[in-house]
C-alpha cells in the first residue's frame, strides 16, 4: 500500500477549474492553488478516492493526490490524469547577473 498526500483545490477555483476543457497530457498545476489536507493510505489513486468517498474528506474534481516517489495526479471528470508542479521562475535583474562578487565574497 502508498501514502497518497491530499492536496485540495482553494473553493474559489472550483468554479473556474471546472469550466475549463479537457486537455490530453500532463496538467501542469501550480501549488499555491492548493492546500494540503492529509493523506491516506491506498493500494491505487482510485483506491483511495474510493476510501475516502461518502466521508467529509471526499475527492472532488481538481483534487491532486501526491504519491510517496513524487508523481502526482489530478482528479478530472474522466479521472486521474499525470500532472507535474509548475516551479515559478525566478527573474533575477540583468545588471545583478553582471554585477562583480561583493567585498569578501569567498571565490570558488
Amino acid at each position: 500500500m502508498a501514502l497518497y498526500r491530499i492536496y485540495r483545490l482553494k473553493d474559489g477555483l472550483r468554479a473556474p477549474f471546472r469550466q475549463l476543457p479537457h486537455v490530453s497530457g500532463v496538467s501542469k498545476v501550480k501549488a499555491k492553488d492548493y492546500e494540503e489536507s492529509g493523506a491516506v493510505e491506498a493500494a491505487t489513486p482510485y483506491a483511495a478516492w474510493f476510501a475516502l468517498k461518502g466521508t467529509e474528506q471526499e475527492l472532488s474534481v481538481g483534487d491532486v493526490v501526491a504519491e510517496e516517489n513524487g508523481e502526482i495526479r489530478i482528479i478530472k471528470f474522466v479521472g486521474f490524469e499525470p500532472a507535474e508542479w509548475v516551479v515559478p521562475e525566478i527573474k533575477v535583474p540583468g545588471e545583478l547577473l553582471n554585477a562583480p562578487p561583493p567585498a569578501g565574497a569567498a571565490s570558488a
